[in-house]
This record gives structure tokens, C-alpha cells and sequence, in this order.
């Protein structure tokens, strides 16, 4: 008896799955909308519709749409941040590795079913006003981004290495698009090469 009471006070104890806030899921909801069918495109009704809420709440959560917006590229911003930390820490501080890795995942991105291109390039597309708060969430994650390129093969000793970073980001763009042309073996094998030969041009 005292061994099946133990089971039960056991799985009592036992912690249910985490209960998803509604913020979270309008952010869900968002994401996957916004992706799929553009930023403008999408109202806020849609979305308050998908996650099944009522405007009040919605608005309780996010001020404006656009305020969701910013948020969704956020998101956006820190998964590609894990993404390239993971990317980093297996190439193990050889640089070289670590751009076949860049090359091969964003390869293997920009060809997968689904893919319609870059989140932030989308975004600086569907609002032209440099001064818009989501214009300037684009521009800090592409800054972000290039100082990564740029802190990347730094070890390598090229004699521009900002120089270098901006033409990678580049290529990593016209590789965005290319995936939806190419096969994922072709992208990464092109982008690999053509990024090795600008940085091997300011060696």
C-alpha cells in the first residue's frame, strides 16, 4: 500500500507541461502568419481570429501592430543568434570551418519547402522609412550581423576585415535568394567559393 501511495504523490508532484501565456501565442500565431503571407498583408483581426482572443486582449499585449511586428523580428533575431552560436562553437575557432558551416546551413536554409527569404530583408521591404521602429529593429540585427562576419575571420588576418564582412553579408543575401532556384549542395558550394575568394583577395 505505502509503495502505490508513492506512485501516486510521484506523479502528483510531477510537473504538467508548461501552459503556453497568450502572449506567446499571439507571438506563435504571428510569426507563422507574417512569414507566410507579409507583414502588411496580415491584420490584426487575422491574427486575434487564429489565436482565438478578443481585441482587448490582444491589445493588452501589444499596444499596435506594429509594435507585434518588432517583437516577431526579435524573435526572429534570437534564433538566428542561437543559430550562429551553434554554428561557431562547432567549427571550434578555425574560421575556415566556420564559413563551410555558414555556407552550408544557409544553403540548406534557403532551399527547404516553406522558405520564402530573409525575415528582415522582407520587413526593410514592406517599410520604406528608415526612422520606423521596425526599420531599426533590421538594421541593429544586420549590424549584429556583420560584426559576427567580421569578428569571424579575423583570425584569418585579411587586410579589410570590415570591408571583407560587408561583401559577405553580400553574398549571404544573393544566397538567400538563390535557394529559391538552386539545390541546398549547389547554394552552399557556391557561396563557400565566393567567399573564400573575397577574403583570399585581401590576403
Amino acid at each position: 500500500m505505502e509503495h502505490g501511495t508513492t506512485v501516486v504523490r510521484d506523479k502528483m508532484s510531477e510537473p504538467g507541461p508548461a501552459k503556453v501565456s497568450t502572449r506567446e501565442r499571439i507571438l506563435e500565431a504571428a510569426t507563422d502568419l507574417f512569414y507566410a503571407q507579409g507583414l502588411r498583408s496580415v491584420s490584426a483581426d487575422k491574427i486575434i481570429e487564429r489565436v482565438g482572443i478578443t481585441k482587448v486582449t490582444f491589445y493588452r499585449h501589444f499596444r499596435t501592430k506594429d509594435d507585434l511586428v518588432v517583437a516577431y523580428l526579435e524573435r526572429q533575431a534570437e534564433r538566428e543568434r542561437a543559430d550562429v552560436a551553434a554554428i561557431l562553437a562547432r567549427a571550434g575557432g578555425d574560421a575556415n570551418e566556420a564559413i563551410r558551416l555558414f555556407a552550408e546551413t544557409i544553403g540548406t536554409v534557403s532551399c527547404t519547402p516553406g522558405f520564402r527569404g530573409c525575415p528582415f530583408i522582407n520587413a526593410a521591404a514592406e517599410y520604406a522609412d528608415q526612422d520606423h521602429p521596425v526599420r531599426r529593429t533590421v538594421a541593429a540585427h544586420r549590424h549584429w550581423f556583420r560584426a559576427v562576419l567580421e569578428e569571424m575571420i579575423t583570425p584569418l588576418h585579411p587586410t579589410e576585415p570590415a570591408g571583407i564582412a560587408d561583401q559577405l553579408v553580400l553574398l549571404r543575401d544573393g544566397a538567400m535568394v538563390s535557394g529559391y532556384l538552386g539545390d541546398p549542395a549547389t547554394v552552399s558550394r557556391s557561396l563557400y567559393r565566393a567567399a573564400r575568394a573575397v577574403i583570399s583577395s585581401h590576403m
